[in-house]
């Protein structure tokens, strides 16, 4: 007989509320359909001309919640994570999902690569100065 001396053991707080596993809330997926490359500085943005995420019944409550933080102000994937309390895997393939369904667009951010060169830029700032 267990602790609970009911002959089953619980193995969650019953203050905790409900248990969602995270691979629940994407369907046992771990990348989005059109695998958007997302990195943590990515900010999402929700689109002006998005409907009501509530009245569309495909979406789950965390991509409602999504699309209501980003709507107020624009967030990055790694502070979604944070707000949401879900793993960064999770907000990646649900961000995806709202790519796809056009509720949100995603400004990333420009990669070192394609930065322009320090030398470059120094000397453009000599030849102002010598102007």
């Amino acid at each position: 007989m267990s602790a609970d001396g009911q002959g089953r053991s619980h193995w969650f707080d019953d203050e905790a509320g409900p248990v969602v596993r995270p691979y629940a809330m994407t369907r046992g997926r771990t990348t989005s359909a059109a695998q958007h490359r997302l990195d943590l500085i990515a900010v999402v943005v929700t689109e002006p001309h998005a409907d009501d995420p509530e009245t569309d019944p495909t979406l789950s409550p965390e991509h409602v919640d999504i699309v209501g933080l980003c709507r107020d102000t624009p967030q990055t994937v790694a502070e979604l994570s944070a707000e949401l309390d879900l793993p960064i895997g999770v907000v990646r393939v649900l961000v995806g999902d709202l790519v796809d369904f056009e509720f949100v667009h995603v400004n990333r951010p420009v990669p070192p690569a394609e930065l322009p060169d320090e030398s470059i830029l120094r000397d453009v700032i000599n030849g102002l100065r010598a102007l």
